[in-house]
Parts: C-alpha cells; sequence; structure tokens
C-alpha cells in the first residue's frame, strides 16, 4: 500500500476534465474574467484514461470527475464509458452544477455513470441567480428529477452554506432532500483559491448547521463512510434521509484525507487548498513509459504532507488572526471540488 509522509494511503482521484463553467458561483468562481485554458492544454481524454489506470494500480478506488462545469466538456460520456469499465475501480461519479443535465442524464447513465452530486445552495430562483450569478434553478431542478427517471442513485444535494446569503435555507433543503428521496451534504465556506473573499465570519460552523436540522428532524450521527469521506454523514431517528456535514473549516479531517486530484491541464494535486502542482502533462507527451509515470506518481505522493486545514484551525484558535489572503492557492475552477 502507498503511503505519504502521514500514513495516508491513495485511494480517491478527482479529474477536472475543464477549467470552464456557465456559472460564477460567489464561493467558487466570482471573476467576470478569466484566462481559460486553451484546448491544446486540456487533457486528451485517452491521457486522463491513461493516468487513472495508472492511480488505481496504485491503490484509487474511487474517481470523481469535476470542473469547472464537467457537462461542459464535450462528449463526456466517452470518458465515462473509458473509465467505468477500467479493472479494479469500485466507483465513478460525477459533480456538476445541473444545467444541463436534463439533457445529457441519459447518454451518462448509458455510459456507465451511476451516481451524481449536484450543487444545489438555494431553492429560491433570485437568491440561486445571486449565487451562481448566470444560473436558472428551475433547469437545475428540472436535471435532478430527470436523473432520478433515468435511476441514478444515489443523488446526492451539496449546499455550501454562508452566514448571511443562505443559512435561512437549511431546513428548506434538508425538507426538499427528504420528500424527493436525494441525499444532501452541507458544505462550511472554505477559503478554495484567492477570489472568493473568505473570512471566518462568513462560516456557518457544523455544529450550528446541525443545531438548526435537529430543531425540526432530530438526527443519529452515522459517521464517516469508510473512516475517510469528507462527510459525517447523519439520519433522521426515524431511519428516513442521509444527511451530511462537511466541515473542513471547523471540523478538519485531513488525517484521513485519501485524496489526488488532477487539474484539467495535468497537473497532480495533493491538496484542495495547494498552491501549486505536479505537470504530469509533460510526460505524457514527452513520451514517458507506464513505470516512469508510476514512479513519478509514487514519489509525489509518498513525500506528500499536506494538513492545511488542520494549520488553518490552530491558527484560529491561537488567537494570532488568520488572513486566507497570505495564503496563495490554485483557484477553484482550476483545481476541482
Amino acid at each position: 500500500m502507498l503511503l505519504d509522509t502521514l500514513q495516508r494511503p491513495v485511494k480517491d482521484l478527482r479529474i477536472s476534465v475543464t477549467d470552464r463553467c456557465n456559472f460564477r458561483c460567489t464561493y467558487c468562481m466570482p471573476l467576470d474574467n478569466y484566462d481559460w485554458l486553451d484546448k491544446s492544454e486540456v487533457l486528451t481524454f485517452e491521457e486522463i484514461t491513461r493516468l487513472a489506470r495508472l492511480f488505481i494500480q496504485l491503490g484509487v478506488e474511487k474517481i470523481r470527475l469535476t470542473g469547472g462545469e464537467p457537462l461542459a466538456r464535450r462528449d463526456l460520456e466517452q470518458l465515462v464509458k473509458s473509465l467505468s469499465g477500467l479493472d479494479g475501480l469500485r466507483d465513478l461519479c460525477l459533480t456538476t452544477n445541473g444545467s444541463t443535465l436534463a439533457e445529457k442524464a441519459q447518454a451518462l447513465k448509458a455510459a456507465g455513470l451511476r451516481r451524481l452530486n449536484v450543487s444545489l445552495d438555494s431553492l429560491k430562483p433570485d437568491r440561486f441567480r445571486r449565487i451562481t450569478k448566470r444560473g436558472d434553478l428551475q433547469k437545475v431542478l428540472h436535471g435532478l428529477f430527470v436523473a432520478k427517471e433515468h435511476g441514478f442513485s444515489p443523488i446526492k444535494l451539496n449546499a455550501v452554506i454562508e452566514r448571511g446569503v443562505n443559512d435561512d435555507e437549511i431546513i428548506d433543503l434538508v425538507t426538499f432532500s427528504l420528500e424527493h428521496g436525494f441525499a444532501i451534504r452541507f458544505i462550511e465556506f472554505m477559503d478554495v483559491g484567492n477570489a472568493n473573499h473568505w473570512q471566518s465570519d462568513t462560516i456557518v460552523p457544523k455544529q450550528e448547521i446541525l443545531d438548526i436540522i435537529n430543531t425540526r428532524f432530530p438526527l443519529r450521527e452515522v459517521g464517516r463512510k469508510g473512516g475517510s469521506a469528507p462527510s459525517v454523514d447523519y439520519q433522521c431517528v426515524d431511519g428516513s434521509g442521509d444527511i451530511g456535514v462537511i466541515a473542513s473549516v471547523t471540523e478538519p479531517f485531513c488525517s484521513s484525507c485519501t485524496r489526488a486530484r488532477l487539474t484539467a491541464d495535468g497537473r497532480l494535486v495533493t491538496c484542495l487548498f495547494a498552491n501549486t502542482g505536479h505537470n504530469l502533462k509533460v510526460l505524457l507527451r514527452g513520451g514517458a513509459s507506464d513505470d516512469r509515470l508510476l514512479d513519478v506518481l509514487q514519489q509525489v505522493w509518498l513525500q506528500r504532507t499536506d494538513r492545511y486545514s488542520e494549520e488553518r484551525l490552530a491558527a484560529l484558535r491561537s488567537g494570532a488572526g488568520y488572513d486566507p489572503k497570505e495564503h496563495k492557492k490554485i483557484e477553484m475552477i482550476s483545481l476541482g471540488g
């Protein structure tokens, strides 16, 4: 088993298939102007599949496709088909904003995709538009129900909760998920990238989220799936519902993080809050053998020391103050979630 310096194995690979997105969500990509990658710089499906196969040899069991908005990548179902057929891969999932899901759900399902995560930060059309800057809530909801009709299971909703933005909708989001059979994950607002103007007083901490939910839907803790999932999961005490909270800020899970990330332009990144990555594309396009690529992947992971969220929490608790601007990081739109 391949272990990093803190004895963490590599089990999960998140692959950004594009940096393009049709939304400009305030917590992810609040920039109106962005220097998009040239298409020639983006990894081909063949290059992605080759790297995925090598990661599986090193212990990866789960792959999540992200972006940008992954459904903005043309013919994505072809990549899904290639990945879903890889020996040793136990789980393939896609995270999407859902805006074009209705049109693409059938092809994705036929290609072998089984699970979906869909971002849904508000059930109020005007607020949804303010958060995404250009999103249409009805299209996203339609996509959810079409995906459900095509048999995707589970479908998980992701809601980033910000104080003063959408923290008054926590109960409404839980109610919606329970009524329609969706799982839901609430996510603490994080300082991913440099452009989202994160401040610690904008966080709605995990315990507060749980306290709000418990006023209407009493919960019992289930725990982290596999012991290393980002979300701590809960069920309603009546046995219904699948509710989770990802608390990267107030309850860091660095010690159990098993995730590697591959950016759209072929950089291997070992932390969501990293400021750099390791260029694999130059090796791929320079004729490197599989053995050479495996050696590089192994060396990167063996030297991994990332524990950013634990360090951030220590700084917040120290009273010395924490300024996210002092920690330059790759933007979420480039890195993928």
